[in-house]
């Protein structure tokens, strides 16, 4: 499909950036170079392939599998910037461009991974006398040919291509018509008076957001990815609270923009290939190459869970039912929020002030990796120009004097960002191919109106610091490898390290700090991290299971065999339901964080199966907290000790390895039930 294409040698990207730790230049790059130069370097890599492939020699790990490794340079530049924009800037022209481009790599990598020479070739590999990271490359990349089906006969691998194809197509469908309904569903307020209970901010980016939709005078809810939306806590009109709510879990369930449809092609597509790929559903293929050990392991973890969850949350509705009766789940985070007010003298409105965005960043999120790790930060303006949207900022990240990398942060939302916050990188740390990382953290911050801060609510500012975990595993990555460094950890032990960054946000000595009134500089009153600490487990039952019901809606899409498949898509919303009560879960109380009609992170991306990664890594996680705890806390000491055997090793060595040698045994599930109120005496 790309044979024979290459780009001019005036093209933006016929060579790589030459801005420092090789930033790419968005500025430089339109839509149609970008679409030109991935295809390119498609070929360009299938051709470096080809030469591995045709070479006389005999194979051995140098000329094979790391020559395979080095491969794709242009590829991996140009792709990185378009998934990038697709994500954080998501036009119209280039969703469509997605929905041509991805059935394009999905056939890519199956020409590549698929080619019997390749398998023939690694697995005539002398891989004895391999030690470290040569080792352990060798290792996964021979994993990853099996996973991918290099063993399959000539039929299966036609097959198998025509089927990942499909599944590249879908996936991108769902995702635009995600994005489009999410827009068109925001709700429209026409009565200022209606909005009562939101702070000033947010009423101006209402009001911000009606005007660039063509509604000048009137204000604009958003929707956020989640079903249940922040602002339900606010609001105190139980009607528009419900019109809010009821727009968002109704994404994707009708009209020209419904995904329910294509969600069931997915399940489909994934299920025909685990089969084919010799298991009985999805969910087992997922899980071969994740710390997870079974299908049955996660069931039963997210089944102990479930149960005593739910109870925690009936308890705490009739807690704050105003007559004893059944609470609504547009309700149930206005009245959660005024119970906590009241019993714990915890106002999360009034304390979004004390959180201005630049001030967390700099003074909190900044001065945490400086006290655990060394790391200083010198923001570079000038390297700001090149990106795709003003306001978005970079800084070099240097550690202990000697820099490392680059880290974006681009936290405003806008109409075309997906929702949501996340981190990638477009630049991995690489000593082979010469490279550092080049980290982003994106996240879904309304932007404040001209002239004022940015504030945060105590969760966005929770955020930044977990999206920072994922941006310090990638920072100080080291290795020789890009496919071994960083994230590019199994799938269900990736948000560890930013899981355990949460626990800075509430570090007193930083606290007092960063936690300061925008106007008056003031700290927080005293008391209120005490006072925070006792609301912790406050709601703690609800937030659990709707945790939850999103990972067991994920794994009964993704358990299903060819027996069960056709009476579940029949019907998607019936079976949701169905499993969400057999699993003891009332979703009239508490509706999954995300239903089938708007559950991108396993339609439109690669957590299929993998939603559970979150619970499964906060088991590391709270063990790994009650060791910083236990050993003094934020010191530089307790930081290079988790750096050394764990942030900097990636995938070089098995992470469940690297935590051993962190904690010095195995984690144990006794912290994570402790912290979620769940520990059954």
């Amino acid at each position: 499909m790309t044979q024979g294409i290459s780009l001019p040698a005036d093209h933006p990207l016929s060579s790589p950036s030459p801005l420092p730790y090789g930033l790419p230049d968005f500025a430089a790059v339109s839509d149609a170079q970008l679409a030109e130069a991935v295809r390119a370097g498609m070929a360009a890599q299938r051709g470096e392939v080809e030469a591995i492939l045709a070479s006389d020699e005999a194979p051995t790990f140098e000329n094979t599998v790391r020559a395979f490794e080095l491969t794709g340079d242009l590829l991996r530049r140009s792709a990185a910037m378009f998934f990038t924009l697709v994500s954080a800037d998501g036009t119209d022209t280039r969703q469509a461009l997605s929905e041509e481009l991805m059935p394009e790599l999905a056939a890519h990598e199956d020409a590549l991974l698929l080619d019997p020479r390749l398998a023939e070739r690694v697995a005539a590999v002398d891989a004895s006398g391999l030690t470290g990271e040569d080792a352990r490359l060798h290792e996964l990349f021979s994993q990853r040919l099996e996973l991918a089906g290099a063993h399959l006969s000539a039929a299966d691998r036609a097959e198998l291509q025509q089927i990942n194809t499909a599944l590249a197509t879908a996936g991108a469908r769902y995702t635009r018509r995600l994005v489009a309904d999410t827009a068109k569903r925001a709700v429209l307020v026409e009565d200022p008076a209606r909005l009562a209970g939101l702070g000033a901010d947010d009423v101006q980016a209402a009001a911000r957001a009606a005007e660039e939709a063509g509604h000048p005078g009137k204000h604009l809810l958003t929707l956020s990815l989640f079903v249940s939306q922040p602002q339900l806590a606010q609001l105190e009109d139980a009607d528009l609270r419900r019109d809010l709510f009821e727009a968002s879990i109704g994404r994707g369930t009708e009209g020209e923009d419904e995904v329910l449809s294509v969600a069931m092609e997915i399940v489909r597509l994934r299920l025909r290939k685990a089969r084919l790929l010799g298991s009985e559903c999805w969910a087992e293929h997922a899980l071969k190459d994740r710390a997870a050990p079974s299908v049955a392991a996660v069931q039963e973890l997210l089944a102990s869970m479930a149960g005593p969850a739910m109870a925690n949350a009936k308890a705490d509705a009739a807690q704050v039912s105003p007559d004893g009766g059944a609470v609504a789940p547009w309700d149930w985070p206005h009245l959660s929020a005024a119970y906590a007010r009241e019993q714990f003298a915890v106002d999360a409105a009034a304390l979004r002030p004390h959180f201005e965005l630049d001030r967390v960043l700099t003074d909190g999120v900044f001065a945490a990796a400086g006290a655990l790790y060394g790391l200083t930060f010198a923001e570079r303006p000038e390297l700001a120009e090149h990106m795709y949207r003003p306001g978005i900022r970079v800084w070099e990240v240097c550690r202990d004097d000697e820099p490392i990398g680059l880290f974006v942060g681009d936290f405003f939302a806008r109409a075309t960002k997906s929702g949501g916050a996340w981190m990638h990188t477009v630049r991995d740390r690489a000593d082979a191919l010469g490279e550092r990382p080049v980290v982003f953290n994106t996240m879904n911050v309304p932007a404040p109106a001209e002239g004022r801060p940015a504030l945060l609510t105590l969760d966005e500012a929770t955020t930044l610091f977990h999206e920072f975990g994922h941006a310090l595993h990638g920072l100080l990555a080291q290795g020789q490898y890009a496919s071994l460094t960083g994230t590019s950890v199994p799938r269900d032990t990736v948000e560890f390290p930013s899981q355990v960054n949460e626990v800075w946000l509430r570090e007193p000595s930083l606290l007092d700090v960063y936690a300061r009134h925008v106007e008056t500089g003031e700290p927080l009153p005293a008391g209120t991290l005490e006072r925070l600490q006792a609301a912790d487990l406050w709601g703690e039952g609800y937030r659990t299971v709707e945790y939850l019901g999103a990972t067991i809606v994920d794994m009964a899409w993704h358990t299903l065999t060819e027996d069960t498949v056709d009476a579940a898509t029949a019907d998607p919303l019936a079976f949701q339901e169905q499993v969400l009560a057999e699993a003891g879960i009332d979703s009239s109380l508490v509706p999954p964080r995300y239903g089938t009609g708007c559950f991108k992170h396993i339609f439109g991306n690669d957590y299929a199966a993998g939603y559970y990664s979150y619970i499964w890594a906060e088991v590391l996680d709270a063990d790994a907290v009650e060791w910083f705890c236990a050993n003094g806390g934020m010191t530089r000491e307790n930081g290079e000790r988790f750096r050394s055997e764990l942030l900097s090793r990636g995938n070089t060595r098995d992470l469940m390895e690297s935590y051993r040698a962190f904690r010095g045994r195995d984690a144990e599930l006794e912290p994570l039930l402790r912290r979620r109120g769940l520990l059954v005496s």
